[in-house]
């Protein structure tokens, strides 16, 4: 290989190495893995909605389009937290090395793509959905960017604030489902009670494992003013048991049938179980658990019920 052709190797292999790290950095930016979790349940609720209208288009296309517009509206939300956030971030040893806190991307850059991505998101469930969903899609993206994310050093009422932008992919998911037909609600806000509830124990759980991380940052995240305590623990018990009744609300509202009311039920008692262990033992390996066990929770109880209700 002569001069000029390891010259040209070199550019190549450069210019591959920073598109890698570009692309690497916007994945970071959006959170992915968060915004593919968040865009989990905006689907499944689509599926799980009794609509007929996409089981005579092409619903393979109607699920892409639903998942590219969620992944562009959430990931905008998670790149103005991150702006919002950057001095926070740089802060804390789990987010450090994040692209804006680590000054590997410029705020104009991120707050460029913020705009386009979210713009393009809401755009999308309005011209292949409908305006209901396109509504609230935007004002997911508003609570969580611009009124959670500040809350956050303010006070930990911003857990209960942030619930409900957590909890509107159900919400946005049902209500795309119907197309410009006549919107039923009632099942939306049953799937919407799920997952409002849910946040809780599991926010909790992580903002338990990370206290330092986010006190050094100035967050107040936990109920409890002193950080990981009984009282903390007692809550999460408390809102794992109100998942217990709400559980079956979708089988009595006949969105799902009797046997994903059991997992469901199976579901809601195994996090109170890991609550009270959290009571009793108050450790991190107790936190670590309720954390994992509520990860696996939603995923589990909307998979039932989409499950459920192919069948029925």
């Amino acid at each position: 290989m002569n001069s000029s052709e390891q010259e040209n190797k070199t550019i190549v292999d450069s210019t591959s190495f920073t598109l890698a790290s570009k692309v690497k950095d916007y994945f970071q930016l959006i959170k992915f893995t968060l915004s593919f979790m968040v865009v989990f349940s905006t689907v499944v609720s689509f599926l799980i909605a009794p609509n007929e209208l996409y089981f005579v288009r092409n619903r393979i296309i109607s699920v892409l389009l639903l998942f590219v517009a969620g992944m562009l509206t959430t990931g905008s939300a998670n790149a103005i937290n991150q702006l919002m956030e950057k001095s926070s971030d740089s802060l804390m040893m789990r987010t450090a090395k994040r692209p804006v806190a680590s000054g590997r991307m410029s705020v104009n850059e991120a707050g460029i793509f913020a705009f386009i991505t979210g713009a393009a998101g809401v755009f999308m469930m309005w011209k292949f959905f409908n305006m209901e969903s396109a509504m609230v899609s935007l004002a997911s993206l508003f609570l969580y960017g611009f009124i959670y994310t500040p809350l956050k050093k303010v006070n930990s009422i911003s857990v209960l604030v942030g619930a409900i932008p957590g909890a509107l992919p159900c919400l946005i998911g049902w209500v795309a489902a119907y197309g410009n037909e006549t919107i039923s609600w009632s099942g939306a806000w049953v799937l919407f009670g799920i997952q409002f509830l849910w946040q809780f124990p599991h926010f909790w759980a992580i903002a338990w494992l990370a206290h330092k991380d986010y006190t050094n940052a100035g967050f107040k995240l936990l109920p409890a003013d002193k950080g990981p305590t009984k009282f903390t623990a007692v809550q999460s018990i408390i809102y794992s048991a109100m998942m217990i009744p709400v559980g079956f609300l979708p089988y009595l509202s006949g969105i799902s049938g009797i046997e994903s009311m059991f997992v469901l039920l199976a579901c809601n008692l195994w996090m109170v179980y890991v609550s009270v262990l959290l009571f009793i033992r108050m450790d991190a390996k107790s936190a670590r658990r309720v954390m994992f066990s509520s990860y696996f929770y939603l995923m589990i109880v909307l998979l039932a019920m989409f499950a459920n209700r192919a069948i029925l």
